[in-house]
């Protein structure tokens, strides 16, 4: 079995924003050489996420950012937390911090309409990526 594992940088802009990363992943995967296997893609933060959802139609990370601001307030009587990101923390916690996509013949079996998102909850901030790939 081979296993390649690299990362990638992503600058976001907005407070709460979900920005599409198949193709980084798709070219990592490509990049490896494995045919057969798996991609798990990592965010090694608490305050982000990473997800897999529609990518066709931008209403849906929009709608799912709404609904998670609703369910989570930034400013919620009774957050404990010093450093005023409670929210993101839980939000962070709902959606997962990875995401596994099984490989085959050198690509993501990702259905038709999904893509692969970072989530930020905590923005603007410059965060980090992992990509391990491994198979045959």
């Amino acid at each position: 079995m081979k296993v390649v594992q690299e990362e990638f940088r992503i600058g976001t802009r907005s407070r709460n924003e979900m920005i599409d990363i198949t193709a980084h992943v798709e070219s990592i995967v490509r990049n490896s050489g494995i045919g057969n296997g798996q991609a798990i893609v990592f965010c090694p933060h608490t305050t982000a996420a990473i997800t897999i959802n529609e990518n066709a139609d931008p209403s849906v990370p929009h709608d799912i950012l709404l609904t998670l601001n609703e369910l989570l307030p930034h400013h919620r009587a009774g957050y404990r937390h010093s450093e005023g990101n409670s929210d993101a923390h839980c939000k962070c916690s709902l959606v997962g911090a990875s995401e596994q996509v099984l490989l085959r013949d050198g690509r993501l079996t990702l259905g038709t309409w999904q893509g692969i998102f970072f989530c930020e909850f905590d923005g603007p901030r410059n965060r980090k990526v992992i990509v391990q790939v491994s198979g045959q």
